[in-house]
């Protein structure tokens, strides 16, 4: 499986992502950095670093011109054909363990056509509270840990959430791939690329075996809330629905119960998850 990360201007969050990408992701794992034209010396010097050190194997390009988060994107997806991709947020921080129990809940399940973990800032995948932006995890190994130890039941989602998602490459391309013409942002164009799937018997699921870490949840661009709405009329009734019933309530439970049972990580561990929260903290 490759991971897709689109490169940002923000070269703190993407210097915290890498490092998080690097402790937390088996070696010789195939990585793409794309740059939409979007970084500046900062991100470059942060790339340049990672790029000598890494343990993945990792590729960078970097267009000379922008076409747009959505078609840049786009265009990363089509360059994978048929593969199944992760795409991460330059703003997201995996916790350990993310890629393969991703990888192992797409394989459960060949109805799959997307799969999201839990995120402190995933709405309607978020955790301990649901819709809400609740602080970064302090203990990245407990809580990657308490993870796994959650039945795979793998239950629907509205639709991929983008701080972390996986597709399946066979149902992304069944499906016409992302929409650049009308949509601005890889978060609307998500939504409707899962919709698009569902519509053609896929599922949209919560991996509650993984958590992928963000500061913030991601955002349309202008115009892409009322795109969605022309195209499915009833998705925010849908959306409003899911987060009224709660249906993953309890598995977030679950998740507190097995969070609670895993033993504290080692003293080495909580300077990684220390480092962890500061970084959150000056993004604040």
């Amino acid at each position: 499986m490759i991971v897709l990360l689109p490169v940002g201007p923000d070269d703190r969050a993407l210097d915290a992502c890498l490092g998080a990408l690097e402790a937390a992701t088996p070696a010789a794992t195939p990585v793409w950095l794309a740059d939409d034209a979007q970084s500046g010396p900062r991100v470059q010097a942060v790339i340049e670093h990672w790029l000598s050190h890494t343990r993945l194997r990792a590729d960078y390009t970097r267009r000379e011109r922008a076409i747009g988060e959505v078609a840049h994107l786009d265009e990363m997806l089509r360059a994978c054909g048929d593969a199944d991709v992760a795409v991460l947020s330059a703003q997201s921080q995996p916790l350990p363990g993310w890629l393969r129990q991703l990888q192992a809940c797409l394989a459960r399940d060949a109805a799959i056509a997307s799969a999201t973990p839990w995120s402190n800032a995933g709405e309607a995948a978020a955790w301990p509270r649901l819709g809400e932006v609740n602080p970064l995890p302090v203990d990245p190994e407990r809580m990657a840990t308490a993870c796994a130890a959650m039945p795979p039941v793998h239950p629907e989602l509205p639709a991929g959430i983008c701080h972390g998602v996986v597709l399946r490459g066979s149902a992304r391309r069944r499906a016409g791939g992302l929409d650049a013409a009308s949509y601005g942002s890889w978060y609307a164009a998500l939504i409707d690329l899962s919709l698009r799937m569902a519509g053609l018997g896929w599922r949209n699921v919560l991996c509650e075996t993984a958590f992928v870490a963000r500061d913030g949840e991601g955002a349309p661009a202008d115009g892409d809330m009322d795109a969605l709405a022309t195209r499915w009329p009833a998705w925010h009734a849908r959306l409003a629905q899911f987060l009224m019933r709660d249906p993953l309530r309890e598995a977030r439970e679950q998740l507190r119960d097995s969070y609670d049972r895993t033993p504290v990580a080692a003293p080495q561990r909580e300077l990684f998850a220390e480092q962890l929260q500061k970084q959150g903290e000056d993004k604040v």
